[in-house]
């Protein structure tokens, strides 16, 4: 992988890396709370020899820095920008997962004179009061015992059974980039979530956009992902069978067929 670049902003330093084809179009790929960049090997394999592949670690993780503060959707949308910008990237296609997910429908709707195409994986797009409540949950058990408090739960939402029986060295690497995110970072995130409130807009999201779900995803239902798709008029839709939240990895086959169909690659 190519050397990782600081972009500095106000008051946040983002690691960002690009690899693939300088000269080809440009996509930003946009992590999960709780992951990292690195989460998109298995798209990078596809991606690379069509694309300049940027991804960067959203605030609070990996390699990028943590405003101790709490965070909102401008602020990871203007994260994203910032990316596109050191970059000297005017338009990019995007995929971001989850978190990364949520931000792409936050780019989509107000920047979407920088973007092409918005792929929205495993996320939603509201903050009901469930939803909140897990989120105050886990900040809770984080500020108590630390960020690793909450991994074995986090771990068993993100990808099935099956899947983390036989995949025991992605699943380690998943666990080291986890604690990597700092509780401050976490708890950024967390409350940026809890503000989600981007539903009632998807009728004003003209980007072509592909939704994807996972079959067995308890945190991004499909049937929540299907009324997104419902409410958004330029929009596409895939729900991965045998699948989980982490869609990406935990088939990450299949999660490609989907990409390669909506991005024309």
């Amino acid at each position: 992988m190519s050397a990782r670049v600081e972009i500095k902003r106000a008051d946040v330093t983002l690691s960002a890396v690009a690899t693939g084809r300088k000269d080809g179009p440009a996509i930003l790929l946009s992590n999960s709370l709780g992951a990292g960049l690195d989460m998109w090997a298995p798209q990078r394999a596809v991606l690379e020899a069509h694309y300049n592949v940027i991804g960067y670690d959203t605030r609070g993780h990996g390699q990028s820095s943590t405003p101790e503060s709490d965070y909102n959707f401008d602020d990871l949308t203007a994260d994203a920008i910032a990316v596109l910008d050191h970059f000297e990237i005017e338009t990019a296609d995007y995929i971001g997962l989850s978190l990364g997910g949520m931000t792409g429908l936050g780019l989509g709707l107000n920047h979407a004179e920088r973007f092409n195409k918005i792929v929205c994986a495993c996320a939603r797009a509201d903050n009901p009061a469930a939803f909140v409540r897990s989120w105050d949950d886990r900040i809770a058990a984080i500020s108590n015992g630390g960020i690793t408090t909450i991994w074995n739960g986090t771990v068993e939402r993100w990808l099935t059974p099956d899947f983390l029986s036989s995949n025991a060295d992605l699943v380690a690497q998943l666990a080291s980039d986890f604690a990597q995110t700092t509780v401050a970072g976490y708890t950024g995130c967390a409350r940026a979530l809890q503000s989600l409130n981007y539903k009632h807009r998807l009728g004003d999201l003209i980007l072509p956009t592909l939704f994807i779900s996972g079959a067995d995803d308890f945190g991004a239902p499909a049937a929540e992902m299907e009324s997104m798709f419902t409410a958004t008029p330029n929009a596409r839709y895939v729900d991965i069978p045998n699948c989980a939240h982490i869609a990406n990895l935990n088939q990450a086959d299949a999660f490609n067929a989907a990409l390669k169909q909506f991005l024309e690659f």
